[in-house]
């Protein structure tokens, strides 16, 4: 069995990296706690606001993951719609006898070629 660690799997440096930035979040944490207790807030009220901040920052993801969701829905969506457009609907052109004579006419009546209907 090896030991060489330039073969570690990316979701393992990612956990381990992971883990790191954890307990260092954790200790700033009790910094804090300390900080405020030396201050003369009471440990309850410290716990409670520290509480506060790491659900407001935890509110602070759920509303940014949700609108880019929302944008990801909206972008799928369009891209399906746009897959599955039907170009023949448009207003084709087409050859027909219309009120200016013979001509290039699309379905609003309008002539598109350039021919002059009072030529024989």
């Amino acid at each position: 069995m090896t030991t060489n660690t330039h073969n570690e799997r990316w979701s393992l440096r990612l956990g381990r990296g992971a883990g790191r930035a954890w307990r260092g979040y954790l200790r700033r944490e009790q910094r804090v706690a300390g900080w405020l207790v030396t201050r003369g807030v009471p440990a309850g009220a410290t716990s409670t606001v520290l509480w506060i901040i790491k659900l407001a920052v935890l509110g602070a993801l759920l509303y940014s993951a949700f609108w880019l969701a929302l944008l990801l829905v909206f972008a799928v969506v369009a891209a399906w719609l746009a897959r599955n457009v039907d170009y023949d609907d448009e207003c084709q052109p087409e050859w027909r006898e219309g009120h200016g004579g013979f001509g290039l006419y699309d379905k609003n009546e309008w002539r598109h070629d350039t021919g002059d209907p009072d030529e024989p």
